[in-house]
């Protein structure tokens, strides 16, 4: 079964066509960063616009090796409202004009879906993680979806079956980075530049400039901030809090702290170089990276798990994978990574999960409208 998806919740436009839940047959993405570098954030407005000057094209590139369409998927939500009216619309018509069923599917959820798309043409053995791989295989599993808007960790009973157990109160991971790197002036989107200068600060760099070179280098096997560098707060929040809304507060965090806390540090101790600076990005980066593998460490406790799922943009990170893949080997599971590509936000993830996972169909897909707070689990 060929489903083709379209994605437009923030400010990536995306269509893919993927068959039978796994095999990525076409992968196209707009991505709109430069338009919002500017801003230093994603400006709602100019993403919308963006997305309607782009989907035709993007659809029309996805689509040009003629592959068969079974059914049409889209995210109605979460996100940005302008942006997935865009998508949403686009996607209605194009089930009509192709007399294929609409799937509507949510955007937190597809993310944990992308370990398990695969690249047409690759074999299983071929790749890391389990690109391929049956997902109902690693059931029970824990799902940790990290993002630009996300931080949420969801009980995964069986597959296409969710229930949040944690989350963040306030900032997600990704908008923490954003923030930093515009405090620093270190540019967006934050979290690749802050992984790219934190790499050259355990490298002992001398130059910064060349992103190129920072990008490739490893971390360190073992990591231990000096003494004189901050260290910043891990971001739990009071038991009982009502933003809780009745989630386990060791289970969830709050980063609007963090936040604080650096913009506090900077004021009274501004960085006079670029070494100083690269100090606080490597602080500022261990504490939410060690705040999101403490937290996944104690869900992993709860209960015994087959999988650690763990997909968004954030996951690109390179310590946030070496500390979830400790995290994971303590518990004795598998950690499940997507591909590169398929970290950001994409099409693929929506056609994939939609296979498996139908939060709207049939009629009741036509006449859906989008929903920008829609959470993993809800239909």
């Amino acid at each position: 079964m060929n489903i083709l998806g379209i994605e437009s919740s923030c400010d990536e436009t995306a269509c893919a066509i993927v068959r039978d839940g796994r095999e990525v047959l076409s992968n196209v993405v707009y991505t709109q960063i430069p338009l919002h570098q500017p801003y230093g954030g994603v400006v709602p407005e100019v993403a919308s616009r963006a997305h309607i000057e782009k989907i035709s094209g993007v659809v029309a590139e996805a689509m040009k090796e003629g592959e068969p369409i079974d059914a049409v998927a889209v995210t109605y939500g979460p996100g940005l409202a302008s942006s997935l009216l865009v998508g949403l619309n686009a996607a209605k018509g194009l089930s009509l004009a192709l007399n294929v069923p609409l799937i509507g599917v949510n955007h937190i959820e597809a993310h944990l879906h992308t370990p398990f798309l695969l690249d047409s043409g690759l074999q299983k053995g071929s790749v890391p993680t389990a690109q391929g791989s049956v997902p109902t295989a690693f059931m029970p599993a824990l799902g940790l979806a990290v993002s630009g808007g996300h931080t949420t960790w969801v009980d995964m009973p069986a597959y296409g079956e969710y229930k949040i157990i944690g989350q963040t109160l306030d900032d997600a991971a990704g908008e923490a980075f954003d923030k930093a790197a515009k405090l620093l002036g270190l540019g967006y989107p934050g979290g690749p530049v802050i992984d790219r200068w934190a790499r050259g600060f355990w490298n002992g760099v001398a130059d910064y400039s060349d992103a190129a070179v920072l990008k490739t280098l490893a971390y360190p096997p073992s990591i231990r901030l000096p003494d004189g560098l901050p260290r910043f707060p891990k971001g739990h929040p009071r038991a009982g809090t009502a933003a809780l809304a009745g989630l386990d507060a060791s289970l969830c965090v709050s980063f609007s702290g963090l936040k604080t806390a650096l913009l506090y540090h900077v004021r009274q101790h501004p960085p006079s170089n670029d070494a100083e600076k690269a100090g606080l990005v490597a602080a500022y980066q261990e504490a939410i990276v060690g705040t999101l593998a403490d937290r996944t460490a104690t869900a992993l406790k709860r209960r015994r798990y087959k999988a650690l799922i763990v997909g968004g943009g954030v996951s690109l990170n390179g310590r946030l994978r070496t500390r979830l893949a400790e995290v994971a080997a303590e518990a004795d599971v598998p950690l499940m990574l997507a591909a590169p590509k398929y970290c950001g936000d994409n099409a693929a993830m929506i056609a994939g999960l939609a296979y498996y996972r139908r939060n709207v169909t049939g009629e009741a897909a036509l006449a859906v409208d989008v929903n920008p707070a829609l959470q993993a689990g809800d239909d």
